[in-house]
């Protein structure tokens, strides 16, 4: 069976066809032998796939979600690329049959012409068209094959042909020792010349300077990779499928299944990622900011393709430009690289070991096996942001797509598409411009000149309408109407006075001539030195010097730290030019008028305000993705409520008929967990955490007794869950205050969140180390109590699985603040554009839905696998409430029990927990 196999062909691609056409029913390999719920959720996967409909698929977490989407979408593409092969085979069939029915004679159909008249003729050309498109379609299929065939006797050779990678790999030791003999030859000469030495540095300053910009009416720019002559990269893109989900570590865990899976031998995959986790050029590396890294290498592409400019030929000897080339693109390498990665399944960090080993850049190697891939692994920036898109090289025309973790889609569109500018920052890049401006005004061409005074002015108008001036410090500066205010974005355009300048060109200015960059070079060799050659210099630098300086001294040291590039907090990488930042704002701002809303922020000093772009409308970006790709998944352990994504994302691009809904249940036994909502405490008062009365003294005690109630019978860890750090806070010192902390620690030792994300693992491993220790000597003290906030940093992506979690609480409803001025605006957006359901306002459904992903994001930690166990309690009568009951998950909705008294609750819980004891002992644990 597998010696009938072409390289790049699918497992079971003979049976799964046999299958489906046979009994109708898809074959999915599978490592082991799946639940049930995996086989539902793969077969309607693949009915979702095959209709090219758009799915929402909820899997609880410990369902085996990964497994089932590779088995399942892989099963797909195998038995369509099958299909393909066929459909293709009985086309050139007929084509070869047609040949040979053309040795017929014609005379006949010119008779039949002449007889027909004028109607003939048309069928005549018809027929001909016909004839024309199907030919057509039949050379475009054997050139398929003939790139196929190329390709897969390519990969094969390197599959199993040892010589070529040492051959590869003795050109690229003969290359280093060719480098190096040229560096010692240039040092030899530098000593010689000591002075070509002095004059070289100083003419590391040309780097600095703007190149000659040609704008799109002058000069047509393409998107994408980089052109070449090779017709590699011209290479049709074969049907494929592009996984997504939000963090680096996701992605890794994922590419390790498909490692473990059937396809991992076969399927040709590659994994993205950005430039900041791609690159292997040390000096690009050491920048440390993504948008430095990014221009940095986007320059050094430029040097080696680029021709030099008129000006510079002219000048000749007077401008020798030592410009920087990176040694890692080079195509050849690149080349054996991608093809590296299509023979054999790599993640992100053996994507990097085999760029160090190859000297081949892993980013662009990678981008170049897009076309050949058929599994495309990436981060969700890549695949949502569209010019990040286009630059990557990915085509999604007829293509599948697979968002995973896709809870907070909603919300992680808003944020690519949203910016932030802060007044400081806004300063800071005017008085970095301007020094930079008139530096080097005489080296400057005249377009180069109106596009930095179109910046200046745009930095100088911002500043303004935050109330203040954009030539005095913004620290001392302060603001006499503060507040904050909404406007669209025609009127923050017309108030700006900016509404005559063209945003779109500016912005395509600042991303071809990477002024951010060389802005950067300059503050980073002047901003922090005193050292100036002459004294013009030095009166020219003055200014710069004094503002950052002010600035440094100031009282706001954030904003210091953001105008003065060589600044570190906190280890983290230094800051970019502020102008970075602020080319995101303009790019925003090209969005449609309807789309987002600006809101100006004014708070005591200039340098505090802020200009923040809000996108109110995700559904016209994430439009263009769902119009272009063939069919799209968009999956999560807990998707619910699925409304928003309908309203919000779905709506306004495709029907209500092409979304299909599943969801399923979970794996593990149905008495392994018990969710209750509580109405009511010990000392029968009502539960309603409320903003009127969660702050009042009985209400903090109540819950105190809850607790101090539930410490007692269940064993290991208790993770309850506050609405806010500050109630949080609020309630603990409170605790504190009435020695409940003290009675609780008697039978659990306490933890709090940490609010700095580098403290979390520190705390979890405490937290875990105690609770086996307690497991293990016995005692009074019977595991650990954590307090931890919704929406904190241990309420997603944490497991508290076994004893580290047998208990959740769930203190109230934690609804947003609705006086969030971002969040009024939505909800005013919503009310406007959406239809009421049930009755219900659009915002009032909003409100409650991101009350409770956040609530379903939460309780979701504490079943991790099939023979875990724990209790969920949800404390607050409000939940009670059909509209917000139906709003959990089902498979946690099915199960739960509503206790109207605490006598009721407590008795089921010491029997739950009781029961686990007896039944998993220290097997549990």
């Amino acid at each position: 069976m597998e010696r009938g196999r072409g390289p790049g062909a699918l497992p079971g691609t003979e049976e799964a066809a046999g299958a489906a056409q046979g009994k109708g029913r898809v074959n999915f390999p599978f490592p082991y032998t799946p639940y049930s719920i995996q086989e539902d959720f793969m077969a309607k996967l693949y009915d979702v796939l095959e209709a090219g409909k758009v799915g929402i698929f909820e899997s609880p977490t410990g369902t085996g979600k990964s497994l089932s989407l590779i088995c399942g979408a892989l099963s797909w593409l195998r038995d369509f690329e099958e299909k393909k092969k066929q459909e293709e085979a009985r086309l050139l069939a007929d084509e070869h049959n047609g040949q040979d029915k053309q040795q017929q004679p014609t005379s006949r159909s010119a008779e039949a012409s002449n007889r027909q008249g004028s109607a003939g003729e048309l069928d005549w050309i018809t027929e001909f068209m016909q004839k024309k498109e199907e030919q057509a379609m039949v050379d475009r299929l054997k050139e398929e094959q003939i790139r196929r065939k190329k390709r897969e006797d390519r990969l094969e050779k390197i599959r199993h042909n040892v010589q070529l990678k040492y051959a590869s790999k003795r050109k690229r030791l003969e290359d280093d020792e060719t480098q190096r003999l040229l560096q010692l030859s240039k040092e030899i000469l530098s000593t010689e010349l000591g002075s070509d030495v002095l004059e070289q540095l100083d003419h590391e300053e040309e780097e600095l300077i703007l190149a000659e910009y040609e704008s799109d009416e002058e000069k047509k720019v393409g998107l994408g990779l980089e052109e070449e002559d090779d017709d590699d990269l011209e290479e049709e893109h074969v049907t494929k499928i592009y996984y997504c989900s939000r963090t680096h570590s996701q992605l890794a865990q994922f590419v390790h299944e498909v490692q473990k899976s059937p396809f991992g031998e076969e399927i040709r995959l590659v994994s993205l990622g950005s430039r900041q986790n791609l690159c292997v050029n040390e000096e690009v590396r050491h920048l440390g900011a993504v948008q430095l890294i990014n221009d940095r290498c986007v320059e050094m592409q430029k040097n080696k393709h680029g021709k030099k400019s008129e000006g510079e030929e002219s000048e000749g000897k007077k401008r020798r430009v030592s410009r920087a080339v990176c040694p890692f693109y080079s195509y050849e390498q690149m080349q054996f690289l991608r093809d590296e990665v299509l023979v054999k399944v790599k993640d992100i960090e053996q994507l990097v070991a085999l760029g160090k080993e190859t000297k081949a850049c892993p980013y662009y190697g990678s981008r170049y096996a897009i076309p050949a891939a058929q599994l495309v692994v990436l981060p969700y920036q890549m695949l949502l942001h569209e010019s990040t898109r286009c630059a990557s090289g990915i085509k999604l025309k007829d293509q599948v797509v697979i968002i995973d973790e896709a809870h907070n889609l909603i919300d992680t569109i808003t944020c690519i598409y949203s910016a932030e500018v802060r007044g400081a920052q806004l300063c800071c890049a005017h008085s970095q411009l301007l020094q930079y401006m008139e530096r080097y005004r005489k080296r400057l061409k005249a377009k180069n000149l109106m596009y930095i005074k179109q910046i200046l002015y745009l930095l100088e108008r911002f500043v303004s309408i935050l109330g203040g001036n954009v030539n005095q410090n913004p620290n001392a500066q302060s603001i006499s109407q503060a507040g904050t205010e909404l406007k669209s974005i025609n009127d923050f355009l017309f108030q700006s006075q900016i509404d005559n300048i063209n945003l779109f060109k500016v912005q395509r200015y600042c991303e071809k001539s990477l002024i951010s960059r060389k802005l950067f070079g300059f503050v980073e060799r002047y901003g922090a030195t005193s050292v100036v050659k002459t004294n013009k210099e030095k009166q020219n630098m003055a200014g710069l010097q004094n503002f950052l300086l002010t600035l440094h001294q100031g009282p706001d040291k954030e904003a210091a730290i953001q105008c003065h590039p060589v600044e570190v907090e906190d280890g983290q990488p230094k800051m970019a030019s502020p102008l970075m930042q602020i080319e995101g704002f303009l790019s925003a701002l090209t969005n449609a008028n309807q789309d987002g809303r600006v809101i100006l922020n004014r708070q005591g000093t200039v340098a505090q305000s802020s200009l923040k772009f809000l996108l109110l409308n995700p559904a016209v970006h994430f439009a263009r993705v769902l119009k272009e790709c063939r069919s799209a998944i968009i999956a999560g352990g807990t998707m619910q409520p699925v409304s928003d994504f309908r309203e919000q994302l779905l709506s306004c691009a495709i029907g209500a008929d092409r979304v299909v809904e599943f969801s399923c249940g979970h794996v593990i036994p149905p008495d392994n967990i018990l969710p209750i909502i509580l109405c009511s405490g010990p000392s029968n008062q009502q539960l309603e955490f409320t903003y009127q009365k969660r702050d009042l003294p009985q209400m903090m005690d109540e819950m105190g007794r809850i607790l101090g109630n539930l410490c007692n019978v269940v064993p290991g860890g208790v993770v309850c869950f506050f609405p806010s750090y500050e109630y949080e806070k609020q309630v603990y010192t409170h605790w504190e205050r009435t020695g409940l902390l003290t009675r609780l620690a008697t039978k659990k030792k306490i933890f709090q969140e940490p609010k700095r994300a580098n403290q979390v693992e520190q705390v979890l491993a405490e937290y875990a180390k105690c609770i086996k220790r307690c497991s293990q000597v016995g005692g009074h003290v019977t595991g650990a109590l954590l307090f931890s906030v919704v929406g904190g940093k241990m309420s997603e992506g944490i497991n508290f699985s076994d004893d580290l979690g047998r208990c959740v609480v769930m203190v109230g409803l934690p609804y947003p603040n609705i006086k969030s001025p971002e969040l009024q605006e939505k909800m005013a957006y919503l009310n406007k554009t959406m239809p009421r359901t049930a009755g219900q306002p659009p915002s009032k459904m909003l409100i409650e839905n991101l009350c409770m992903k956040a609530v379903n994001q939460s309780i979701g930690r504490a079943i991790r696998h099939q023979k875990d166990f724990a209790s969920i309690l949800l404390v607050d009568h409000r939940y009670a409430r059909p509209s917000v009951f139906n709003k959990l998950p089902q498979w946690i909705k099915e199960r739960t029990e509503i206790k109207p008294t605490f006598g009721l609750a407590f008795a089921a819980l010491r029997k739950f927990h009781h029961e686990k004891k007896s039944c998993y002992g220290s097997e549990a644990s």
